[in-house]
């Protein structure tokens, strides 16, 4: 019974290391994606497809439910965000989808 336990206990603790793993990398991908769609020389669509193949080399692309790239001004400044709604691995990489959703931000940078 304790070996039960136990084992139900390891793989609750990998589960859960799975699942931070799967956000920090989301986490990256979106803010690396922010920042090159945010280039003088780059339009919102190479920051999406460099957010979808960071993530899609790390974890596989099954996990991306949605990605938006928008600009805004954040302090007066103009700011690309990449926003990712992606599937919470809750046993393996299968999980609920669109339950996590992340945001990378950068400064967009010009010519001027």
């Amino acid at each position: 019974m304790v070996g039960a336990l136990l084992t139900v206990l390891t793989l609750a603790v990998l589960q859960f290391a799975l699942a931070v793993y799967v956000r920090n990398v989301v986490q990256d991908a979106a803010s690396e994606g922010a920042h090159v769609a945010a280039l003088a020389d780059a339009t919102p669509g190479d920051g999406e497809a460099r957010t979808r193949d960071a993530i899609t080399r790390a974890v596989g692309g099954g996990l991306i439910d949605e990605i938006r790239v928008a600009t805004s001004a954040e302090a007066g400044f103009p700011t690309v965000r990449v926003t990712v709604s992606a599937t919470f691995p809750v046993i393996g990489l299968v999980g609920i989808p669109g339950a996590m959703e992340v945001t990378g931000d950068a400064p967009l940078e010009s010519f001027d």
